[in-house]
């Protein structure tokens, strides 16, 4: 199977980024770092994504023994809840997760209670399957400034609230990148636009439930922006260049959920509809603005899980400010 089949994307510099087959084509990445025969692997998805991350280590000539960190931007379930399968499966590496979702990995029970909080439970287990341990002996807590060393190359650990109190970004500064996970926000590949000679691409934010912090993610945005690096690493979707301008949008369109949030009225479920209708209503401007040609049907179809969830976040935000 080749790298295309595989769904593996290399990068410069050893890094890889490689579709996890979670929800739809292009929406979650699983990243790979490789230096000196040395693997980190940023974020998990669910558990079905395991086997695809080892066909691509074989594919790259590795194996599971070369596998030294597995790291999760956050705990949020997308991102991390592959975690104990992946740690099951490369017993040589260290989970490394931020302080405050370090217990949750090792006892995942309340985790998994939010989850279906939010989902319900038959759709969290479609989700997600069954949440295993991580023992505490195999977790590094990594607060900021944390550097981990694989191989020659050194990774840097930011602590980035905003999206969750739990959200670390990873700074390789030999790939010219950062691994953001939810804090650069959304930018889904299928909506990249070819302009002359320049790939023209676009941002979105992911206010998503129950730890959005407006002024948290905006201080977060300029602390990646801060490091002037030529990329960032979405979990959703992967590379993204041109990142003074991404980050400028995603400033404006953050200001836009907070100002649109306010200015809903009522509660509940009249609220929440209100809110996804004023947040398609801007996303919809936004594919206006971009000039994007995939058709207005498709693009809320795209998107229809991250606005439920967008306003979700934003109301319980609003309640809990």
């Amino acid at each position: 199977m080749n790298n295309t089949e595989l769904g593996l994307i290399p990068y410069e510099q050893g890094v890889y980024a490689l579709e996890s087959g979670y929800g739809r084509p292009h929406l979650a990445a699983i990243h790979l770092i490789v230096d000196e025969g040395r693997v980190a692997v940023v974020d998990t998805a669910n558990n079905a994504s395991l086997p695809r991350v080892q066909s691509a280590l074989a594919a790259l000539g590795l194996t599971a023994d070369c596998v030294d960190y597995v790291v999760l931007t956050h705990i949020h379930l997308d991102h991390a809840g592959g975690a104990g399968a992946y740690m099951q499966a490369f017993d040589n590496a260290r989970l490394v997760v931020h302080p405050r979702g370090a217990r949750h990995m090792a006892e995942p029970s309340k985790l998994w209670t939010g989850v279906v909080a939010v989902y319900g439970e038959s759709r969290a287990r479609d989700f997600y399957g069954e949440l295993i341990p991580v023992p505490a002996e195999r977790i590094i807590e990594a607060g900021h400034g944390t550097c981990l060393q694989l191989a020659n190359r050194e990774l840097l650990c930011l602590d980035l609230p905003g999206h969750a109190k739990h959200h670390l970004g990873l700074v390789d500064r030999k790939g010219g990148g950062i691994f953001t996970g939810d804090t650069f926000g959304l930018s889904y590949r299928e909506l990249d636009l070819q302009v002359g000679d320049e790939l023209k691409q676009f941002i979105f934010p992911t206010t998503t439930p129950v730890q959005f912090d407006p002024a948290a993610m905006h201080a977060s945005i300029d602390l990646l922006l801060s490091f002037d690096l030529p990329y960032m690493f979405l979990t959703h979707f992967s590379r993204v260049h041109d990142v003074k301008r991404l980050g400028a949008d995603l400033h404006r369109l953050l200001d836009a959920h907070v100002a649109l949030v306010e200015a809903v009225e009522g509660s509940g479920q009249v609220r929440q509809e209100k809110l996804v209708a004023g947040l398609n209503d801007l996303l919809l401007a936004e594919a206006k603005r971009y000039g994007w040609t995939v058709p207005e049907a498709q693009l809320l179809e795209i998107f229809a899980l991250d606005i439920e969830l967008n306003a979700q976040g934003l109301a319980f935000w609003l309640d809990n400010r």
